[in-house]
C-alpha cells in the first residue's frame, strides 16, 4: 500500500507520497501547516489509489493546510510523449491551482517550477 509521512517540528508538513484520497484522511494525518500533494504522473490514468489534480485539491480541503505544493508531475515522461500528450505532462500543476482555489480557498498554493523553492513560515 502507498503511504505518506508527516514531519513535525516548528511546523508540520504532510508529504502524501503516492497516497490516494481516503475517508478519514484528515484524522489520520492530523493538523498540518503544509501539504505536498502529488497531482500527476506519467500516464493518462493514475488509478484510484493515487491523487490527480482534482483529488489532491479535495485532500487539501480536508486537511485544511495553510500552504500546499503540488508535486509529482512534469519531471518523468517517456521520450517523445511530450509531443503527443503535452497536457498530461504540463497541466496537472495548473489544474491543481484552479481546483484548490475553488475547494480550499484559504490555502496558499505554491506552484514551483523546476529548481524553484519556497520557504514557508512556521505558524503563519
Amino acid at each position: 500500500p502507498a503511504l505518506g509521512y508527516v514531519v513535525r517540528g516548528e511546523a508540520a508538513t504532510y508529504f502524501a507520497g503516492d497516497t490516494g484520497l481516503f475517508d478519514g484522511m484528515a484524522e489520520a494525518v492530523g493538523a498540518v501547516d503544509a501539504a505536498l500533494l502529488p497531482v500527476g504522473g506519467w500516464g493518462p490514468f493514475l488509478g484510484h489509489g493515487h491523487l490527480d489534480a482534482g483529488r489532491a485539491a479535495l485532500a487539501l480541503a480536508r486537511l485544511t493546510a495553510r500552504d500546499a505544493v503540488p508535486v509529482h508531475y512534469g519531471t518523468y515522461w517517456p521520450i517523445g510523449m511530450d509531443a503527443v500528450r503535452p497536457h498530461e505532462f504540463h497541466a496537472p500543476g495548473d489544474d491543481f491551482v484552479r481546483h484548490a482555489a475553488r475547494l480550499a480557498p484559504d490555502a496558499t498554493v505554491h506552484r514551483l517550477g523546476h529548481g524553484e523553492s519556497v520557504r514557508l513560515e512556521a505558524g503563519g
